[in-house]
């Protein structure tokens, strides 16, 4: 997954839509941005065919999609036009998602089969299905994936391991841990060197040293 070096406007821009920003006052320090994950294993008999994305954005990152949202009711058409450009921003960046198995990435479709945007208080909320392009046996497989902007300018996160789920057939027999890496000062001071108008380099894909690991372990 490659992201392109991009201003934070810019990069908001890839989660929020073409709207215009309004004038809002913005943190220095990297990263800028602040997304807060649930996931929920989605899966089809002794298949795993997909992951249940809840992704709430911060006030800063929200307040241009809320304000585009006016007072319009939930379920509304501005609400749905609002989704759909958010979404097809995300697809554009392949969920912002890897996904591995024994060494080998694990293809996403390109159309999810549900997504939707609401309001929460201050905060945006993007519900949607990362589909696998093709559904994924568990029974006695190890998968491994994390979600993260390479820029580091969005902090994508689960709190803990709460944020993680799993259906009931998946419960008995597969575990869920999360691993939160610790990366050393070097990565870190550089990270806080990096004002809103930087951006690293392409290839350093900054965001992965902080990205965490979800292991899906199964009997």
């Amino acid at each position: 997954m490659k992201l392109i070096p991009l201003c934070y406007d810019i990069l908001v821009r890839i989660l929020i839509g073409g709207g215009t920003l309004m004038s809002i006052p913005v943190a220095w320090s990297h990263p800028h941005s602040f997304i807060d994950m649930k996931a929920t294993l989605v899966n089809q008999d002794d298949r795993l065919t997909g992951l249940r994305m809840v992704w709430t954005m911060d006030e800063i990152t929200s307040a241009d999609l809320l304000y585009d949202a006016g007072h319009a009711q939930p379920g509304s058409d501005i609400w749905k036009k609002l989704a759909a450009e958010v979404m097809a921003n995300v697809l554009g960046q392949h969920y912002f998602t890897e996904f591995w198995h024994n060494g080998a990435r694990v293809k996403f479709d390109n159309l999810p089969p549900e997504y939707h945007l609401a309001r929460n208080g201050a905060k945006a909320v993007l519900t949607f299905v990362l589909p696998l392009a093709e559904p994924q046996r568990w029974h006695g497989q190890t998968y491994t994936f994390s979600t993260f902007d390479p820029s580091y300018f969005v902090d994508m996160f689960y709190d803990n391991e709460t944020s993680l789920s799993m259906p009931d057939a998946l419960k008995k027999q597969c575990k869920l841990r999360l691993k939160t890496p610790k990366p050393d000062a070097s990565w870190q001071t550089y990270a806080l060197s990096l004002d809103k108008a930087d951006a690293p380099p392409e290839d350093m894909d900054l965001g992965k040293q902080f990205a965490q690991t979800v292991t899906l372990t199964c009997q």
